[in-house]
């Protein structure tokens, strides 16, 4: 073969080799069949038989704890004093609050004399009492004397004075004054008894009443007979004697209703 003729069979063998080298490779199986295989990189699907997981059960809330009966009473023996005088009642309840408080039993208030000067100071600190002693000048000498502070506070409805009442002897371990007889007549709430704690719950119910009355044993017409020491009387014979207090007949701007010397806050 000449020069000539292998320059021109080079000539075509280059081309076809180009041509060769862009025609995309061809897999066995594409060639058995005659068509592309289907490639892809997305996972395989999951089996028909593939759950999806539960839903996460919402927690049911705990319900409050329901109320029971509760009972608190700072009465030890030997705490109750008798007024010497048909007139010194706020004089004795002032000695037997402080025995309430002074849970020692090392200086206990029972003097004749002492009670005769603890009404003098209550009388000389009572605005228009008709020469007596009134709810305003019994919780002065109950602060005075170191008890206190005490208030005086009249609340129009009866079961939410026994509950006031009951929440401040929780909360101060002290005392309450009740205002018994419209007025004229006056004793102490040492304790109750109720259906569910008032430290623990708003809302409770007073079901009796620890009452320290220093006029025992006797008693007034027509209120009926002084309850004995550390008597526990219910809701409603309490209420025969601890009446609504209305202020006409002494100088106050206290509206009418129950009437209670109650302690606030920390004892001084």
């Amino acid at each position: 073969m000449t020069g000539a003729q292998l320059r021109l069979l080079a000539w075509f063998v280059i081309p076809a080799t180009l041509l060769s080298a862009c025609v995309p490779a061809v897999r066995l199986d594409e060639a058995a069949t005659g068509q592309p295989s289907q490639i892809s990189s997305a996972p395989a699907a999951a089996a028909d038989n593939v759950t999806a997981p539960p839903p996460t059960p919402t927690p049911v809330p705990t319900p409050p704890p329901a109320p029971q009966p509760f009972a608190l009473n700072l009465y030890q023996e030997g705490d109750f004093v008798p007024q010497y005088t048909f007139e010194w009642c706020v004089a004795a309840s002032i000695q037997m609050m402080h025995n309430l408080i002074d849970d020692t039993g090392a200086g206990t208030w029972a003097d004749s004399v002492q009670q005769g000067e603890l009404w003098e100071m209550a009388r000389a600190r009572s605005s228009n009492s008709f020469n007596g002693a009134n709810p305003l000048g019994w919780a002065q000498v109950l602060n005075e004397v170191g008890m206190g502070p005490y208030t005086v506070v009249s609340i129009a409805d009866y079961e939410e004075a026994l509950q006031t009442a009951a929440r401040a002897i929780v909360e101060t371990d002290r005392p309450v004054g009740l205002v018994l007889w419209r007025g004229r007549h006056v004793s102490v709430m040492s304790g109750f008894e109720s259906l569910g704690d008032p430290g623990q719950f708003r809302e409770f119910s007073v079901t009796g009443i620890r009452v320290q009355d220093p006029l025992y044993p006797y008693g007034g017409d027509p209120w009926g007979p002084s309850p004995a020491p550390n008597s526990l009387l219910t809701p409603e014979q309490l209420a025969t004697q601890f009446v609504v207090r209305e202020p006409r007949r002494w100088s106050s701007n206290l509206p009418t209703g129950y009437m209670l010397v109650l302690p606030v806050g920390q004892s001084s």
